[in-house]
């Protein structure tokens, strides 16, 4: 998979080295030349320019990429390249980095982006998911499918623990996706039992949320 992504600061190198290890394509651009030089990521091609100008985007050749990362420190140019590359280049799949939170209303679907990823609101996240038993919390937000990717740890008073995965009346447009029991990650059967202590990560759409707390509390 070829993924371009734009900026090569902290942030965009860490991804580049992440997804060359994972064996894709990378393409690095940035406009600082102590940021695009050829070594600045090993393995990675690196292109120097403005992410917010066509010309650049047309020597990087983005309508061959499948991914367009986001990844300035500047939530302005994060939202420009993210709209070019969606609707002048026709990127499938666009992510980008939210710097600031007052920002994070504009990084949607106008905009070009497919999934935005906001610092603070996940590690808000993360710190209620390792504290909170018997709440739903959710951890990422999909873009496309107005969907989420949300947590629930089972007390042993919820009404689920001791039953099956498959016994069950799952709510609509809700899917289990994965029961993290210890330090073992199970990929849900219907036979497999419902225990307390486990976390369950769920795909779900926010109209869901509530049936789900609902059914898995306490």
């Amino acid at each position: 998979m070829r993924v371009a992504i734009a900026g090569a600061g902290k942030v965009g190198r860490s991804i580049a080295r992440e997804l060359l290890a994972n064996g894709h394509d990378v393409l690095l651009i940035d406009r600082e030349a102590d940021k695009s030089h050829p070594d600045v990521v090993p393995g990675a091609t690196v292109l120097q320019g403005d992410t917010c100008e066509i010309a650049v985007l047309d020597r990087a050749d983005l309508a061959s990429c499948q991914v367009l990362v986001a990844a300035t420190g500047d939530d302005k140019a994060n939202l420009v390249v993210s709209l070019l590359a969606k609707t002048e280049y026709g990127v499938p799949r666009v992510v980008a980095r939210v710097n600031h939170p007052k920002n994070e209303w504009m990084f949607d679907e106008a905009w070009g982006v497919d999934v935005a990823v906001s610092t603070p609101r996940m590690l808000s996240a993360l710190v209620e998911e390792a504290v909170s038993v018997g709440d739903l919390v959710r951890l990422l937000t999909f873009r496309e499918g107005n969907a989420n990717l949300v947590e629930v740890t089972l007390t042993g008073s919820s009404a689920v623990v001791g039953s099956r995965v498959g016994d069950q009346d799952w709510p609509a447009d809700t899917a289990l996706v994965a029961i993290i029991r210890d330090t073992r990650v199970i990929a849900p059967t219907p036979d497999d039992p419902l225990e307390a202590g486990d976390e369950l990560l769920f795909v779900a759409t926010q109209e869901q949320e509530a049936a789900l707390e609902a059914l898995l509390g306490g």
